[in-house]
């Protein structure tokens, strides 16, 4: 198994790339739900008119498993956060924002279920150099703090972009130490990566051993209206 930026990379080819790191993909219709998503936050219109909100698209190889696609999910989350990693010092660099979207469906497996532990790794892993995840689903709608109700996502997918560390802590306080992290995260170069094992059950299961407890309250899911910038 090879590695890439410290992760590992799976050879089982669980997920097909639709369409990569796109300002306007074709493969999902998108442009209506980031425009009702402009209503909920302030980062996401410039954002958008700069082409610096981008979409990189995956649909599950037929026959595959559940832990090899969310095993390619967490890779391809990855990608993405290095990717974003040297950009987000550049002007305008705090409005970038890279989406990893998930098509079709592996049999009897929620989406819900295929991102969860992929995302809570990530959020952990990343926060320490000032990149956030964050998760939507499908057909459900967030709770915004102010009690607002964003519009139901047309796909499921990982947002992946810079942190705003004067406003990103508040949006966690349901897990303390991951707000105390990135409120003094810096990025130093360091490989977030270099001590994950190389077996995806490994990884998994050290993935699985600090995921939260309980879900955390909808108010905390405030942030994850911020142009597709989730702190949940």
């Amino acid at each position: 198994m090879t590695r890439a930026a410290g992760v590992p990379r799976p050879s089982a080819g669980a997920l097909r790339l639709v369409e990569a790191r796109t300002a306007r993909p074709r493969s999902v219709d998108i442009a209506g739900y980031v425009e009702r998503m402009t209503a909920h936050c302030p980062y996401l219109r410039p954002s958008v008119e700069r082409g610096l909100t981008t979409w990189t698209v995956y649909r599950p190889v037929g026959g595959v498993d559940a832990l090899a696609v969310e095993a390619e999910l967490f890779y391809a989350g990855a990608r993405a956060a290095e990717w974003l990693r040297p950009l987000v010092r550049r002007p305008h660099g705090f409005l970038r924002c890279e989406n990893v979207v998930v098509l079709g469906e592996v049999p009897g497996v929620r989406h819900r279920d295929l991102l969860a532990w992929p995302h809570w790794a990530l959020k952990n892993l990343y926060a320490q150099v000032g990149i956030m995840f964050g998760k939507f689903y499908a057909g459900e709608r967030e709770t915004t703090q102010a009690g607002g109700r964003t519009p139901a996502a047309p796909v499921s997918f990982l947002p992946v972009r810079a942190a705003i560390r004067r406003r990103d802590p508040r949006f966690l306080h349901a897990t303390p130490g991951l707000a105390s992290a990135l409120a003094v995260a810096d990025d130093d170069g360091r490989d977030v990566c270099a001590h994950l094992p190389d077996d995806w059950q490994e990884i998994r299961r050290w993935a699985k051993g600090f995921l939260p407890l309980a879900k955390p309250s909808t108010g905390s899911k405030a942030g994850s209206a911020n142009r597709s910038r989730s702190g949940s």
